[in-house]
């Protein structure tokens, strides 16, 4: 019998070696955090898929030579909100594979879809928006986030109602999950919050929530984590919570302490970071309501606007408030955002989004900068650790089994990198620039990155639904 095991794996090899794929990532050193996979293979892809594992060379009808170049699962952003050409290109030279809309969301979520397919460069997706639907139905003037109608006045019973099936509505195309952000609707009550959690529940599908409050001063970042881990308790949803050390501040180690407390007791809670000191969003909205300063504990000079780079005084904020645009919140201690990065159970995510070059360096950098500065300079993770915050802990989120992984069967989304180049090169002034040392991506096998540069006129990318 075991005569007869060693010739079918001898026979399995030569079929694969005989085999002619499409394309072969060669001599790569090959790491998949959920099969512990940390050697050197080759990759052979037909079809957009991956067909072999091996250790043996194998045949293309193209080769691309990773030798002395890490292989690893394309990286997977559940926080994206560049939805658009300009921000895919930036998100294929970090790495990204998988760009996905899931805070914010969509709505209609049909048309959303309808409006990417054939134009992508990378995978895309995004949940049912619970902000879309509340500004839709509202009739609130914000193309983005709320900005009037939705934050000054509660809504009817009526519009609740409305709001909820069109958010079930968007479930029932296959949207990803529900997304919410109850911050930008600072009069949303919490009985008609508990009632899409008991839709998700009933639905299976997670809710990925900006929370209500942030920081220290109460109701703060403890009141609202307690707010969905007393509704994930209680009707059984699945929840994720976005960036939680730019909510949590300097209260982050109990706000980890908390998740991980409600994990270990059977609830499913996850939470994201980016490796910035800095948040970004609209100076309109409701986060800068008064009372700002005393919530965020920041002032006028630690906001930064996008579109010119200066930092704020009172007379400029009040201007460019009611001109509407996105600022950046420098408002978050390094030591805080170092722990969030390295703990186990947190995912990097980037919260990113561009406009014409202007916005926040995590647009362009965030997976590069975690490989650059916690792996390599810091030593603060593991790069297998590290890999896996990218890869399989977000397509688990997902509960989609095709990303994220380097497994025969699986979509080729691929990242090849230089480990000791990789770098991030936006910058808070100049966030328009791309990473460093990635110099292949595939997305269902095909090149978007070759050689370190952009491919015009492929659009590989689909949409991704639940």
């Amino acid at each position: 019998m075991r005569f007869l095991a060693v010739v079918l794996l001898a026979g399995l090899a030569s079929s694969a070696y005989a085999q002619q794929f499409d394309l072969v990532v060669a001599n790569g050193h090959v790491m998949d955090p959920e099969s512990g996979l940390d050697a050197v293979r080759n990759i052979g892809i037909t079809g957009g898929k991956i067909r072999a594992i091996s250790k043996n060379p194998l045949r293309g009808k193209e080769t691309i030579d990773a030798k002395g170049l890490v292989v690893s699962p394309g990286f997977i952003d559940l926080h994206s909100h560049g939805q658009d050409d300009e921000n895919y290109r930036f998100k294929a030279r970090d790495g990204v594979t998988t760009a996905l809309e899931m805070e914010v969301g969509a709505w209609p979520v049909d048309a959303w879809y309808k409006a990417r397919e054939g134009k992508a460069l990378v995978n895309f997706g995004a949940t049912a928006g619970h902000i879309p639907a509340q500004m839709s139905v509202m009739h609130d003037t914000g193309t983005f986030l709320p900005r009037d109608n939705a934050v000054s006045r509660a809504t009817t019973k009526a519009e609740a109602r409305q709001i909820y099936e069109d958010v079930k509505q968007g479930l029932s195309q296959g949207a990803l999950g529900i997304g919410m952000g109850i911050a930008y609707f600072p009069k949303a009550t919490r009985e008609e919050i508990y009632d899409l959690f008991t839709l998700s529940a009933e639905k299976h599908a997670p809710i990925y929530v900006h929370m209500r409050n942030p920081g220290p001063v109460e109701p703060g970042v403890v009141d609202s984590l307690q707010e969905m881990l007393g509704n994930a308790a209680a009707t059984g949803a699945s929840v994720h919570i976005v960036h939680i050390p730019s909510m949590a501040f300097r209260q982050t180690p109990l706000a980890l302490d908390m998740i991980d407390g409600a994990k270990k007791r059977g609830l499913d809670v996850t939470t994201e970071c980016y490796p910035y000191t800095a948040g970004m969003t609209e100076l309109q909205s409701a986060i800068f309501d008064p009372g700002w300063q005393e919530r965020l504990a920041i002032s006028y000079g630690d906001l930064q606007w996008t579109a010119t780079g200066e930092r704020l005084t009172e007379e400029t904020f009040k201007k460019y408030r009611a001109q509407g645009g996105l600022a950046v919140l420098h408002h978050m201690p390094e030591n805080v955002v170092k722990l969030a990065v390295t703990h186990p159970g947190v995912m990097i995510a980037s919260d990113g989004l561009n406009i014409g070059g202007k916005g926040h360096p995590r647009s362009a950098g965030t997976y590069s900068r975690v490989l650059a500065r916690y792996v390599r300079e810091q030593r603060a993770l593991s790069l297998m650790e590290a890999l896996r915050k990218m890869t399989i802990l977000p397509a688990q989120r997902l509960n989609l089994s095709s990303i994220g992984r380097i497994k025969v069967g699986a979509d080729a989304d691929i990242t090849v990198f230089d480990p000791a180049h990789v770098e991030d090169k936006a910058t808070y002034e100049n966030p328009a620039v791309y990473a460093e040392g990635i110099p292949y991506v595939l997305v269902n096998g095909v090149p978007v990155v070759r050689n370190g540069q952009l491919q015009g006129g492929v659009f590989p990318g689909r949409g991704l639904r639940r």
